[in-house]
């Protein structure tokens, strides 16, 4: 396996703090509004690592983080409360906005078939370990109180922007005209780790703290989630590109402070979705959303296959035609690989064609994740000399990886850890429609219940069965 680090700047050869084991990091929403195609881009490729990892035979994992508490308009701790915002344009409580938006953000996740990560941990239930956080780093002497409000001190943290390569005088102090410079801050670019006193006389969400009643900052949470439950070194943290400059250069610096180790091994960054006026965002343009596009007569599929062919480091340019263009081919391709279901079978031995074809596929995935590359392989299966039962084999393991639903009539699993768990369940749900089709109730709840014994919850729906591994 092979991965761009941003930290290096080049792509090197992925080896794990621990052989095999791989904990990964995944910066998750701002549950202040929904998530945009933009933001989505990039949980779709982190999805494609996290199941490359584990198809080249790693164990992953994976955390991430929902904030909903203490993200300001800008990563410099500037501009508006982001949360606050949401409650104000929709008249609801803080939480509400947060539970909402979070429901809101795994529906669209699901929609686009990303993969749940093992821990989902919301920003507000670690208030107690962001105090312990701050108060050690207080005793190293990389913390200081100022007008109420803790800061890190980045004089005190050697190597400041070795993530960033900027120059400090080249990162903005205030992204917009109106938002004045902290000036209880010894140095412009120092961040808040706790604040007790700011300009949101009405902040709703506030708990006691050695320094007064306040909240935490928004870059205290990613460090202090990630070492909670992935210990002190991690192994690959992702995010989007805009988290390079500020947020992510914050959270190195006061992670390795508060440890004396050094924390992430491998930095991994998606580009922007852009559009007309440049990088996609929530304030600009059309806000563009999952259900924006199913309400235009898109499958989300279709999104992600648009995704797919593009690689993760390059910027993507959206438009509605190219989106039209790569629904047709997506629709050609699920009638081309829906017409191998019937040959279908877990048992298939590969031929020597059949391994170079699965071996190649790996290939263009090992290599940074060339998912382009990787499709092209697919429409190989489908255009080789091997037998069908060799085409729906290979097509079933990379639709793990690729998750397109491609040996489905859409009425598939929730993608789990191990690919041989779809396998065995399909198969097993299949059975019990015949049954059910031809009225034999009792093998049809006796496959239900085998089913249950294994571990697997079946749920029945107007749209369809669906199940997951509990």
């Amino acid at each position: 396996m092979k991965l761009f680090n941003t930290l290096s700047r080049s792509i090197e050869d992925f080896e794990p703090y621990t052989p095999k084991e791989v904990t990964m990091y995944t910066c998750g929403p701002t549950v202040y509004n929904y998530a945009h195609i933009g933001n989505l881009r990039t949980y779709i490729h982190e999805d494609i690592l996290e199941k490359t990892l584990m198809v080249l035979g790693y164990d992953v994992r994976r955390v991430m983080n929902i904030t909903d508490v203490g993200h300001l308009e800008s990563d410099a701790d500037d501009g508006e409360d982001k949360m606050l915002m949401g409650a104000l344009r929709e008249k609801k409580t803080v939480w509400e906005v947060a539970a909402y938006y979070t429901d809101a953000f795994f529906m669209d996740c699901e929609k686009l078939n990303i993969k749940k990560p093992n821990v989902i941990a919301k920003a507000t239930d670690y208030i107690d370990d962001y105090i312990v956080f701050i108060k050690g780093l207080e005793e190293k002497g990389y913390a200081y109180l100022a007008n109420g409000n803790v800061y890190f001190d980045i004089s005190k943290f050697k190597d400041y922007t070795k993530l960033s390569k900027l120059d400090l005088e080249t990162l903005k102090i205030a992204h917009r005209d109106d938002v004045e410079e902290d000036a209880h801050k010894k140095n412009p670019h120092d961040f808040v780790l706790w604040f007790t006193k700011s300009k949101f006389e009405n902040q709703a969400m506030k708990w006691a703290s050695p320094w007064g009643v306040g909240y935490p900052g928004w870059h205290i949470e990613c460090s202090v989630i990630a070492l909670k439950n992935l210990g002190e070194q991690l192994d690959i943290h992702c995010g989007g590109v805009d988290h390079i400059p500020v947020h992510h250069t914050n959270e190195i610096a006061q992670t390795e402070s508060f440890t004396g180790k050094p924390w992430t091994k491998y930095w991994w960054h998606a580009e922007f979705l852009i559009d007309e006026s440049g990088k996609m965002s929530k304030s600009s343009g059309e806000f563009l959303t999952v259900s924006l596009l199913e309400s235009k007569g898109f499958d989300p599929l279709s999104y992600r296959y648009y995704v797919l062919n593009s690689h993760y480091r390059k910027q993507l340019a959206f438009d509605f035609e190219k989106l039209e263009m790569a629904q047709t081919a997506y629709k050609k391709l699920k009638r081309k690989t829906e017409a191998l279901m019937p040959y279908f079978n877990k048992e298939t031995n590969l031929s020597e064609e059949g391994h170079l074809l699965s071996d190649a596929f790996k290939m263009q995935l090992a290599d940074d994740l060339n998912t382009a590359n990787a499709i092209t392989v697919l429409y190989d299966v489908i255009k080789s000399n091997i037998s069908n039962a060799e085409k729906a084999f290979l097509i079933h393991q990379m639709d793990f990886v690729l998750s397109l639903n491609l040996l489905s009539n859409g009425d598939s699993s929730e993608v789990t850890s191990n690919p041989e768990d779809a396998v065995y369940v399909e198969e097993m749900l299949a059975k019990r429609k015949e049954a059910k089709k031809e009225k034999n109730w009792a093998l049809a709840d006796a496959i239900r219940d085998e089913l249950k014994e294994k571990g697997f919850e079946i749920k029945d729906t107007p749209e369809g069965t669906t199940w997951e591994k509990c």
